[in-house]
């Protein structure tokens, strides 16, 4: 087995490695893989070293958390940290022969609601144990209070958008019910996870996060979160974990027609700052990949990345460019190009 450094999440006490596995493409976002694969890549985590494993039940609608649970299940326990999410509560369809899973390709056949209820809260917890096979989360994060609330549609009905969300945690009791688990030693962090950048402070001034599950808004592609996001969790030793490290996708597939960023087709000035980068890596024989998945590890406050994998050999190949020899010329370059800015640590 591979040998993966540890960082502590801010306050909480516990140690992940650098390095954990994403578990949004075992949820079939960007195309459908089979049983067996899945199993296969979660084992060549672990073989890599990989110790951290994040899912959700959004995750092709609960598909990633049965398959997450499937192997994590026959592991020792103390041999991994989990993180799952909270946030939504999953039921039959009303109408089970016509229900799509859309945007997962074939996820499970459950529907769902927006729920951030004390009483929410523990149910999506509990229903998390279970579909994992464990009796034990290390960390929860509230997941995507964020613009998608704002749709009016059946998932959001009665929520209140953003601001109805953030009430019900508060006054409703959702918070609380976090708190208390984690007063009582049942889970080790509790925190947010989001895709956009300027929510942490209003998140801080009103709960009393561990950690912050950034997606999106600091990678090589992009970093708005140095702004305000990532300086206030260094200020207060809160954790970050980062996810999307490859962009949702245009990062490691490259620029090709149909790239993805973001989860939709990348734009043409994504598309050419990704060429410059790539131009860059090029002239110092660095790996996009590797300069991808070992950027967002220099800030202070980032504990681990969590790319996300579909197959064995992207897991192993994660694990190896973690290690790639980047030399400081490289960095500074992206900085004098002006496709890195300047402020964003690099060593």
């Amino acid at each position: 087995m591979g040998k993966i450094e540890k960082r502590t999440v801010g306050d909480t006490g516990l140690s992940v490695t650098k390095l954990g596995f994403g578990g949004v493409g075992l949820g079939q976002r960007v195309g459908v893989i089979s049983e067996k694969q899945a199993e296969d890549t979660l084992r060549a985590a672990l073989d890599a070293g990989v110790g951290y494993f994040d899912t959700s039940p959004w995750y092709g609608h609960c598909l990633s958390e049965h398959r997450t649970g499937h192997v994590l299940r026959t592991q020792p326990r103390e041999n991994f940290v989990l993180s799952t999410k909270v946030g939504r509560l999953f039921f039959r369809p009303e109408s089970p022969g016509q229900f799509s899973t859309t945007p997962w390709h074939d996820g499970l056949p459950f529907d769902y609601r927006f729920d951030y209820t004390a009483e929410g809260i523990r149910r999506s917890y509990e229903d998390s144990l279970h579909r994992l096979g464990v009796n034990r989360i290390d960390l929860l994060f509230v997941h995507d209070l964020d613009a998608r609330l704002e749709d009016d549609n059946k998932h959001t009905s009665g929520v209140g958008g953003i601001a109805g969300a953030i009430e019900q945690l508060d006054s409703g009791g959702g918070w609380r019910e976090l708190s208390d688990m984690r007063a009582r030693g049942e889970i080790s962090g509790i925190g947010f996870g989001i895709n956009d950048p300027g929510f942490i402070p209003r998140f801080v001034e009103r709960f009393d996060p561990d950690m912050f599950l950034i997606a999106m808004p600091y990678t090589l592609m992009d970093q708005p979160a140095l702004d305000v996001d990532l300086p206030m969790c260094a200020e207060k030793n809160i954790g970050v974990v980062i996810g999307s490290v490859f962009s949702s996708g245009i990062v490691a597939t490259g620029p090709a027609n149909g790239a993805v960023y973001g989860y939709k087709v990348a734009p043409s000035d994504v598309v050419e700052k990704l060429v410059g980068i790539r131009a860059v890596c090029a002239r110092h024989s660095v790996p996009v990949r590797a300069a991808a998945l070992q950027f967002p590890l220099f800030h202070p406050a980032v504990a681990a990345i969590i790319p996300g994998a579909t197959a064995p050999e992207h897991a192993t190949e994660n694990a190896a460019l973690l290690n790639q020899t980047i030399p400081a010329d490289f960095w500074a370059e992206l900085k004098a190009e002006g496709l890195l800015r300047p402020d964003a640590p690099t060593g």
